[in-house]
Formats: C-alpha cells, structure tokens, sequence
C-alpha cells in the first residue's frame, strides 16, 4: 500500500518540472486523485495521458482569481474533498536592482505571493480534516544572491505565509509546511537560457554554488512532498523542509577549505 493511498491533491504549477514530478509521485504512493493545474495545455495534456484516470487537468492562470475559483468549483463539483494541496506554481525571473521596475516587481510578487496565498486561503472549506497543505518556496528565501532581490524576498515571503497558516488552521487539524528546493535541473533551465550553450553553463555554474556539487533532481524534491503530505510528517507543521544540496545554510567545501 503506498504512502498516500486514497488520498485526493491537488498541485498547482503541476503540468511540469517539480509539480509534475511531485504529482507523478502521488500517483505512484496510491493516490486516489490528483487535481493538476498549470497554463500550458500540451503539457496538461500529456499529464493527462501519463496518469490516465488519476488525473484531472484543468488549464488556468491562477493570478486571475476567477480561474481559481473555478478550479474549486470543478473540485466541489466532483464532490470531492481535498486531503493535500500543493501550492507550487511559481516564477522566476531575475534582474539587478536598478533594473527592476513595478512591472518586474508585481508580476514575480503576483504569481509567486499573492497567487499562493489565495490558492490556500480558498482550498480551505475544501480541506478534510487531517489535509496537509505544502508551500513551495526556494532555498533563495533566505540568500543574497545578486539580480535575485524580487525573487528572493517573494519566496521569504511565501514560508512566512505559511507559518502564518499553520497556527490558524491547526485548530482545524490541518497541517501547513514550506518545502524549499535548491537549484533543480527542470526544464525552466531552457526556458531562461537563451541557447543551448547558456543552459548547459547555467548547469555547470549551478554545481559550483551548491555545496553537493551538483543540480538536485525532481524526483528528490517530489520524495519530500510526499513525505509532507503522508501519515509520516504527522507531528510536523509550520516547519521548511529543504532539499538544497545545502544550498541555503552551508558554503561550498571548496570555497571555504582550509587546505
């Protein structure tokens, strides 16, 4: 029996990289289904065909509150309750200081802040009782990373939200925990990258800011959402799980050697 066997999520930002992941996995653990949502419908679709019958996938840009609510209102129709919500769907996009402007601010703070705390706030009359519910933030949130400040301060942001979650529907049994990936090899890599050749620099760049000396993989981040989301983590709420090679806390090994 898998570790979230009958089970009902729902994974924003699921049609690819780290939600896709996250939502194959659920499927794997037994889950009985699976609500994905995310923009891109060839990406959906493929989901749709991968997971067949544990899958429900429903295209919507969640910075429009409308498609939000449809999304739960899709759900209610199903007459299902939801035992897991991933809040994962997310952006980034950096720039320096004195290049960012309210159009570069806003567009990172609305999909990466605003757009999780609602998806939160109104998956609540949804929730079962024993629900867990997972912020997806970055190990960013705590890093001073040139060109990031925007980026960096929305995912801060989003584990703060989540703490503030956490102590107000613990009386409704619901557990509320941030997950925060380091650098992770997804296909966002190409999406930023201009050339092949910037992806495959970015990779070799990324390896030497990550104290483990490599990119992390989907699949390890999608091993600790489900952890979060099983039986498992059932004493643990308000916590930041991290799967960051050490990204956030530790300095690389070969740039602090004493030797």
């Amino acid at each position: 029996m898998g570790k979230l066997q009958g089970k009902v999520a729902l994974v924003t930002g699921g049609n690819s990289g780290i939600g896709r992941a996250i939502a194959d996995q659920f499927a794997e653990e037994g889950a009985a289904h699976i609500y994905i949502v995310g923009r891109r419908q060839t990406e959906l679709d493929k989901a749709a065909t991968d997971l067949g019958s544990k899958a429900t996938c429903i295209q919507a840009d969640i910075t429009q509150l409308a498609e939000l609510d449809n999304v739960y209102s899709r759900i209610a129709k199903d007459n299902r309750k939801l035992d897991i919500v991933v809040a994962n769907a997310g952006r980034v996009e950096n720039r320096s200081i004195v290049e960012v402007d309210v159009d570069h601010f806003d567009r990172i703070f609305d999909l990466n802040v605003r757009s999780t705390f609602f998806t939160v706030q109104k998956a609540i009359p949804l929730l079962n009782g024993n629900a867990s519910v997972i912020f997806v933030s970055s190990s960013m949130n705590v890093r001073s990373d040139a060109g990031a400040s925007v980026y960096n301060a929305s995912k801060a942001a989003v584990h703060s939200l989540a703490k503030t979650f956490a102590v107000e529907l613990i009386p409704r049994g619901v557990r509320v925990n941030t997950l925060s990936p380091g650098p992770v090899d997804t296909p966002i890599v190409e999406t930023v990258a201009k050339t092949p050749e910037d992806a495959a620099a970015f990779r070799k760049w990324a390896a030497t800011e990550v104290p483990m000396g490599r990119m992390g993989q989907p699949r390890e981040v999608a091993a600790a959402a489900v952890f979060l989301a099983s039986n498992e983590s059932s004493f643990s709420t308000g916590m930041e799980l991290r799967v960051d090679g050490g990204h956030a806390e530790l300095q690389h090994p070969q740039k602090t050697s004493l030797f």
